[in-house]
């Protein structure tokens, strides 16, 4: 699986938004493929493993524990998501003229499906109710300069790369705080 699908990846120049699904789905990745990778995390609304980055794409795996991440947007980053196990609720925004996320609708996907995230699309994920949700992410060029969104406090925080869709808890993942107008 491992040399089949840097072949894959490695071959991925500057993808268009079709070319990224195609390869997605030609890498036939399964729960059973990333299994050993999957750690859990009862702090955080996932656990999150890179298996494959190069400048052009990563290839990231996440194990879900049953609490919804913040609303986000992946920098200047496009991707497609595949869910692996469980079902997943995607929350989907659009930015007021406050600047805040304002919710826009909700989408349930199950096992198999597979959906776009588009470059400053905002959205937000948790596991549906009592499932062990596994989702498989691509995105071109690799995430860098995501914004997470704290609804409460009408904030939003752009984070270092190692972090996740969640508000820092550590100062040095805050790149830049900006308060918002409520």
């Amino acid at each position: 699986m491992i040399i089949k699908s840097m072949n894959i990846l490695d071959s991925l120049r500057d993808p268009s938004k079709e070319e990224l699904k195609i390869a997605l789905i030609s890498l036939n990745i399964d729960l059973e493929d990333v299994k050993k990778e999957l750690k859990t995390s009862e702090s955080k609304p996932y656990y999150r493993k890179l298996l494959y980055q190069n400048e052009n794409v990563e290839l990231l795996v996440m194990n879900w524990s049953q609490l919804e991440c913040a609303p986000h947007d992946h920098g200047s980053s496009h991707g497609w998501i595949k869910v692996l196990n469980g079902s997943s609720e995607n929350t989907v925004y659009e930015i007021g003229e406050n600047g805040l996320p304002s919710e826009l609708f909700r989408t349930t996907h199950a096992k198999d499906k597979i959906f776009f995230a588009p470059k400053k699309g905002i959205h937000k994920m948790m596991a549906e109710e009592n499932t062990d949700l596994v989702t498989l992410h691509l995105y071109s060029p690799p995430i860098s300069g995501m914004k997470v969104y704290d609804l409460e406090k009408c904030s939003v925080c752009v984070v270092s790369d190692d972090c996740g869709a969640w508000w820092p808890d550590e100062q040095r993942q805050k790149l830049k705080e900006i308060q918002l107008n409520s």
